[in-house]
């Protein structure tokens, strides 16, 4: 028997876009290199390898965030550690405001989503590495 969808992931990422703070790429390009800001990359490595990250970016792709956030798992990433505002993005935005949403339920805060992901960073001018 088939499988009943009763909500699509337009439907969730709808949701989660509701929900966390966003901002703009013409925003965020003026956090760069903040001492009160960290950009996190969600998109997988070979999309990072593929296009570059943000400068000073931490990797986190979708897969591990909830891992890199949480202090008790062995993948544990100190960046999640500190007392900053956390800059989500992915390629288009959706990954992102997922991920942020995630974060801010398991505690972490302040978390906001780039809009338009690396797509509207480059058309901002956004530099990547």
């Amino acid at each position: 028997m088939p499988q009943t969808i009763t909500r699509t992931s337009k439907d969730i990422v709808k949701e989660a876009m509701e929900t966390v703070p966003e901002i703009s790429a013409e925003e965020a390009l003026s956090l760069v290199g903040s001492p009160d800001h960290v950009f996190v990359d969600l998109r997988d490595g070979t999309e990072q390898a593929k296009t570059g990250v943000i400068p000073g970016a931490v990797a986190s792709s979708r897969g591990m965030m909830e891992f890199h956030i949480d202090p008790e798992s062995p993948a544990h990433k100190p960046e999640f550690d500190q007392d900053k505002t956390y800059v989500f993005y992915c390629a288009s935005g959706g990954r992102s405001a997922l991920a942020a949403k995630v974060a801010r339920e398991m505690g972490l805060s302040p978390v906001v989503s780039m809009a338009g992901g690396v797509g509207a960073w480059k058309k901002a001018g956004g530099r990547l590495e």
